[in-house]
């Protein structure tokens, strides 16, 4: 009843609130998805390729052409957006990008498609129709990208707990207002939850002192892959796209009216062979991101930075941390940042923090950071729910390209949208926004790139244009997989969820397995619907290294760093056989994959939680147990136990298991790397899963599980058998 009466005085109160934006909503100007656009949309479907041009030809074509229209600098979101718009509107393209496409911030995000709730309560509250104009502009961006790209990208229902009674109102008020600024663009109402609904949709929730909850829609996509997809689209209309290629530096005329130096292209730098080469364009766009202001004083050593780089680290942990289709939103953590706790890739995604850092191409996550997210997660969650350190499988940090406007007499604000400034050389830079909002902020920028330099071009057109794989994607395509090629059902799901309608070629490329089912499709890793089949295809896709691989046209990096690195050698094997490595080359790629695992995506500090510094904290009886345990493998009392042991005791109980396996197992505890594990290396690891710092250790699984069959198997004494006749 109490929860009834409260939400009656919720839809009262909030009546006024609602009916004041719904009114504003329609007096703000806002964009419309007009007929005409998609139309222009469907108009240059007949320019698209069939075949994606290899790199080695985008990379003779940007040394061919004599001179582009547009040069853009930069593969993340905006600037892949950026090559779109321009050969969409039909002007002469070419894009580089200095390491892979996506490789930064765009493959680095919280993997929402978003208008953002928290820029609508300050709109609200501040009576800001700067940031409401933001938040409406990506709601509505929010709604073509799931409408253009529909394989990789879907609606997600994220839950906001109340704990308090007066919050209720509060936060309901707030999400119908984020509905009504959608308009026709919302994915689905948002709706309130009585406590005992909230718990039964998402039954880890913290239960003490609930209240009930507020569900509201947004969109989810898979960052790295929806970047690649406006990459190849952009290819496949025409655009020189090439990765790998640095500018070393920008080129520039005179212009014969002015007298004054204008940019006219850039020296650049094939990263993989060190050849170097001119690409001459009429105009140069600067989209890099965190490294904005590098390009700029590329162009003008005396400008100031106006990029303020913040770093978002984000965990994943094991799927059971969250139901399948629900996310959750804590609104104010203890130090007032916002944390999203999401299903992503049947994994759970935690994130975001929001710390100043220095601008580098490969940012590392800190242990303060992961330790601020795991206390926050547990706040949230029952306490019959353990939040252990030793359950996340990876972590990234990204760096945010926060700016302020060059342009603007306050130049120490933070611009909360994006800018466009064109350099009085003509050099064209687009920075800050949001991945939700990439379509327009390179529709902007090509707008003033077209005025400013002067280039004949069409309206913009990519509204309504769909990406790569999702013209001719449908929900039941996966079917289609199964029953033609013979594949499991979650790879064929996997792969059409991935690749949209591209899924078949994939599949074509798929190897017999030998096996009475799945007919093809070998996986990389068991536990991973990721299959050898991609790695080939991904080269098709651009991909130069076994880092590419892992981390952008798979995820797998992302999900798992132990798992990538357990699927990198015949990653490896495959590329090798398919671009001629030699045995150097393929140790190189290991190196460098395993090093990008251990800094980037988290493996050392996961690594850092069991160490031959680790303290022992075990009770008395705890050591006595582990100890017993340790000496059922160590039968003759040397203190330690080999592979050979192991082999014994799993002999003894009839297991077969592979020596390259067991010597993986023992090497994640063996500390001091010796070649053995010593009882204290045993003890340690047993006291680092104790305290939830280590998760999920084959080692102590196999010695329980053994230890369990061998006291099965012993024989039971004469005098408790009843001492026989």
């Amino acid at each position: 009843m109490a929860f009834r009466n409260v939400v009656k005085g919720t839809l009262f109160l909030g009546g006024g609130a609602v009916a004041t934006v719904f009114g504003l909503s329609h007096l703000t100007d806002k964009r419309k998805a007009s007929i005409t656009s998609v139309e222009a949309a469907e108009a240059i479907k007949s320019f698209a390729q069939n075949e994606l041009p290899s790199r080695e030809a985008q990379l003779l074509t940007l040394q061919k052409t004599k001179e582009f229209d547009v040069l853009v600098i930069g593969g993340g979101a905006t600037g892949c957006g950026c090559a779109l718009d321009a050969v969409s509107r039909g002007l002469k393209t070419a894009i580089v990008e200095r390491d892979d496409f996506s490789s930064g911030t765009s493959s680095r995000s919280t993997k929402l498609i978003h208008g953002g709730v928290r820029y609508l309560q300050k709109a609200i509250m501040n009576l800001d129709i700067e940031q409401y104009k933001l938040v409406k502009e990506a709601l509505y961006e929010r709604a073509n990208l799931l409408e253009i790209a529909p394989h990789l990208s879907a609606p997600l229902p994220i839950m906001l707990p109340v704990y308090k009674w007066w919050q209720l109102p509060y936060y309901w008020i707030g999400i119908k207002a984020y509905d009504l600024v959608a308009g026709s663009q919302c994915l689905r109402s948002s709706y309130i939850l009585s406590k005992s609904k909230a718990l039964e949709l998402f039954p880890m929730l913290q239960k003490d002192k609930l209240v009930g909850a507020i569900v509201y829609y947004d969109g989810q996509h898979n960052d790295a892959r929806m970047n690649l997809a406006i990459a190849l689209t952009a290819a496949r209309y025409g655009a020189a796209t090439a990765n790998y290629t640095e500018v070393v530096r920008l080129l520039r005329r005179t212009d014969p009216e002015s007298g004054k130096e204008r940019v006219c292209g850039a020296r650049c730098r094939d990263v993989l062979t060190g050849q170097e080469f001119d690409v001459r364009a009429k105009c140069v766009i600067n989209a890099t991101g965190p490294f904005t202001d590098s390009v700029r004083k590329m162009d003008n050593q005396e400008v100031k930075n106006i990029c303020q780089p913040s770093a978002g680290v984000h965990i994943v942990m094991p799927g059971y941390y969250s139901p399948d289709n629900m996310g959750l939103l804590d609104p104010a953590t203890s130090d007032g940042r916002v944390i999203f706790f999401l299903p992503w890739e049947k994994m759970t995604i935690a994130g975001t923090t929001d710390t100043p850092t220095e601008v580098t191409h490969h940012p590392i996550p800190t242990e303060e950071d992961i330790n601020f997210i795991l206390t926050e997660v547990r706040n949230y969650l029952s306490s019959d729910v353990e939040v252990r350190r030793g359950d996340v499988l990876a972590a990234w940090s990204g760096i945010r390209p926060l700016v302020t406007n060059p342009n603007s007499k306050d130049t120490q604000s933070i611009s909360r949208n994006h800018v466009v400034d064109v350099g009085e050389s003509g050099l064209v830079t687009i920075a800050g926004g949001k991945w939700t909002t990439y379509r327009s902020m390179a529709e902007d920028t090509l707008d003033a790139a077209i005025i400013a330099h002067n280039l004949k071009a069409d309206p913009c057109r990519t509204v309504g244009l769909f990406l790569e794989g999702g013209r001719d994607w449908s929900p039941t395509l996966y079917i289609r997989l199964v029953q033609d090629y013979g594949l499991e059902s979650e790879v064929a799901q996997h792969l059409a969820a991935t690749y949209g309608d591209q899924a078949f070629e994939v599949a074509k490329l798929a190897k017999v397995t030998g096996k009475r089912w799945p007919i093809v499709g070998k996986r990389l890793v068991s536990e991973f619907p990721y299959i050898e089949a991609e790695v080939k295809y991904a080269l098709r896709e651009y991909a130069c290294t076994a880092v590419d691989v892992i981390s952008r046209r798979t995820r797998l990096a992302f999900l798992n760093v132990q798992a990538a690195e357990e699927a990198l050698p015949r990653i490896v094997d495959i590329m090798a056989k398919e671009l001629n490595w030699k045995e150097q080359k393929k140790k190189e790629e290991l190196e460098t994959a395993k090093k990008f695992l251990y800094y980037e995506m988290g493996y050392k500090s996961r690594s850092e939680q069991l160490t031959d510094r680790s303290e022992i904290n075990l009770s008395p009886s705890d050591v006595d147990r582990y100890t017993k345990r340790f000496h059922k493998f160590d039968k003759d009392k040397k203190g330690f136990i080999t592979i050979l042991d192991v082999q014994r005791v799993l002999e003894n109980i009839h297991v077969q298991m592979d020596a390259n396996n067991l010597h993986e197992i023992l090497n994640e505890v063996d500390l001091n790397k010796n070649g053995q594990v010593e009882l204290n290396e045993f003890l340690q690891l047993m006291s680092a899963i104790q305290k939830g710092f280590v998760s999920s250790s084959r080692l102590a699984i196999l010695m329980k599980s053994a230890e369990e069959n061998m006291d099965q198997r012993e024989p039971i004494p004469v005098h408790r058998s009843g001492g026989g006749v």
